[in-house]
């Protein structure tokens, strides 16, 4: 497992390259569920969301080791994310992405200069041809959660969290692959343990909830849920014995409860934040969090998403 010290490392070497993005509050939000609940906002994260935290950590430490390729397998936030720091440290990528990839997100990792290399549509294929281009050509893969680098990087929030807002008493995040989560464990559980840190997924991507309630990793098939950026199909080798270790809860929420929130979030705090970003707040509005906290941090986790289809994100009437 990764340490508080490997955290408190992957800030001070991020630190010039990220936003320490700001905590937000709306009373709407407080009046509704009873709570103070304080929204870290990474949706405002540069290439908008949080996955460039993991990625500056993992990257500038491949260019340090010389490496002059970089690959990645994501349509999303973590093609986006790892584009972005190649740009910024000088070298070329190239991330291997769907065949059926948004052409809004597409273009968004060419923007950062990326090279793009469409292939098969599920990470089963993405990712060995992302390995193999990789190997072939002397690069480094850069993996999207399961990696030690990018579980710290991603746990820089948690300290960001308990500086910004001394007095929470639980954090609601997202979990997918779990590189978020478990790195945010690692530094609130290292330093502060009585806060509690809840897990949120989908109803319909629940292998990390499955692999808790069996305590082993146990995949799923492939899951379909409005919150595209949780749809992995189990948790990381690495990732995993950190929640198990350390996670206090972890709940699921339906798909008209992610609606909800994204709807609320977009309506009532002017937030536009993908739909994965937003299952914390479903949590949250739908009562599921099982005590009475005060004190609330919800992580906003990403902001990117294809206006096109933004009617296909909101409740049903």
């Amino acid at each position: 497992m990764i340490s508080l010290e490997d955290v408190r490392k992957a800030q001070e070497e991020i630190r010039k390259v990220i936003h320490e993005t700001p905590v937000l509050t709306s009373t709407l939000l407080n009046e509704a569920c009873g709570s103070q609940v304080y929204l870290k906002a990474e949706h405002l994260q540069k290439t908008g969301s949080f996955k460039i935290r993991g990625a500056a950590n993992k990257i500038r430490q491949a260019v340090k080791d010389g490496t002059t390729l970089i690959t990645a397998a994501s349509s999303g936030n973590h093609g986006q994310a790892v584009a972005y720091m190649a740009r910024e440290t000088g070298v070329a990528a190239i991330i291997v992405v769907p065949e059926d990839a948004s052409p809004a997100k597409v273009g968004a990792i060419r923007a950062y200069g990326a090279d793009v290399e469409y292939c098969g549509t599920t990470s089963a294929e993405r990712i060995p041809r992302a390995r193999e281009l990789a190997e072939l050509n002397g690069g480094t893969y850069i993996p999207p959660y399961d990696d030690p680098l990018i579980m710290a990087g991603q746990g820089t929030i948690g300290l960001e969290i308990m500086e910004q807002v001394p007095d929470v008493e639980v954090i609601v995040v997202p979990v997918g692959g779990g590189g978020l989560i478990s790195g945010i464990l690692t530094a609130v559980k290292g330093l502060k343990p009585h806060i509690r840190v809840i897990g949120v997924e989908p109803e319909s991507a629940n292998d990390t909830y499955l692999s808790l309630q069996n305590r082993a990793i146990t995949p799923i098939a492939g899951t379909r849920t409005i919150a595209d950026g949780l749809r992995t199909s189990q948790p990381g080798d690495m990732t995993f014995p950190v929640l198990l270790e350390h996670l206090d809860d972890l709940v699921l929420v339906s798909e008209e409860e992610i609606k909800e929130a994204f709807k609320f979030l977009m309506e009532r705090s002017k937030q536009l934040v993908e739909p994965s970003g937003a299952v914390s707040i479903a949590a949250i509005l739908s009562g599921k969090l099982n005590a009475p906290y005060h004190n609330i941090t919800a992580v906003l986790s990403g902001g990117n998403l294809d206006l096109r289809g933004i009617t296909d994100c909101l409740p049903s009437e």
